[in-house]
């Protein structure tokens, strides 16, 4: 799409023509979500381990191709391991959970025996952008890092590769169950994420959570000047119970 500027003057007519990229609308912005948008990851899996005796967070692999924040409910995608000659008709599937997501998803895709497949790349990081998507999570790894990096678009992986899944993999499912990186993720699971890592809280349990690690968040933050004036922290544990 172009979009045309006229400037005018005395002199003369000048015309500006710059390309405009249309984003998807978001929605109303969602409490929950905007609650673990804000709070820290790290407090997310404490929160968890604390209520409910689970792990919530993934493998120490899963990076950030760099700084983001960001949360949102889960559009899980699933790829089986499979030697063919179908061309990308095979995975016409993940396409279709981009097309479908709703604005503010976090797309999250398995590749079954993947760290040497790249799972996305910058055309899907694109279609996802547009769309309004929050993040992606890839278990697996991603190529075309420059484009993706500038695009701004939010995307975790266990690695970079200059590989594709096509001919490799087939489409075995959206929104069903999966392991991500050593977490279950069903869809509609709120996936959260920092520069820590990343972190999974089924819906049913995320408004207890929330309260709790918001609680978490906001005695570590008093404790930081606590250390900083009295110079100790066994003190500061003993008198906030946190570390």
């Amino acid at each position: 799409m172009k979009q045309t500027l006229f400037v005018t003057g005395a002199a003369a007519i000048v015309l500006l023509v710059f390309p405009v990229v249309k984003l998807r609308a978001q929605p109303a912005a969602d409490p929950l979500i905007e609650g673990f948008r804000l709070v820290e990851v790290a407090s997310v899996s404490d929160a968890m381990e604390q209520l409910y005796k689970q792990r919530a967070y993934m493998s120490h692999e899963m990076r950030a191709l760099s700084t983001t924040k960001f949360a949102g409910p889960a559009v899980t995608v699933l790829l089986k391991k499979e030697e063919h000659q179908e061309g990308s008709k095979a995975s016409e599937g993940m396409l279709d959970a981009i097309d479908n997501a709703k604005p503010g998803s976090v797309y999250v895709m398995v590749l079954e025996d993947g760290g040497d497949y790249a799972g996305i790349g910058a055309l899907m990081a694109t279609a996802m952008k547009v769309r309004g998507l929050a993040g992606a999570v890839i278990d697996g790894s991603v190529r075309d890092t420059p484009q993706i990096r500038r695009l701004q678009f939010p995307v975790y992986s266990r690695g970079v590769v200059p590989s594709t899944t096509i001919n490799h993999y087939r489409f075995a499912g959206v929104n069903v169950p999966v392991m991500c990186a050593g977490v279950r993720v069903n869809g509609g699971d709120i996936v959260t994420a920092d520069e820590d890592g990343v972190a999974v809280v089924p819906r049913a349990k995320a408004e207890e959570v929330l309260k709790r690690a918001q609680a978490l968040d906001d005695t570590e933050h008093s404790m930081l000047p606590f250390i900083e004036k009295y110079k100790s922290i066994k003190e500061a544990v003993a008198k906030f119970g946190r570390i």
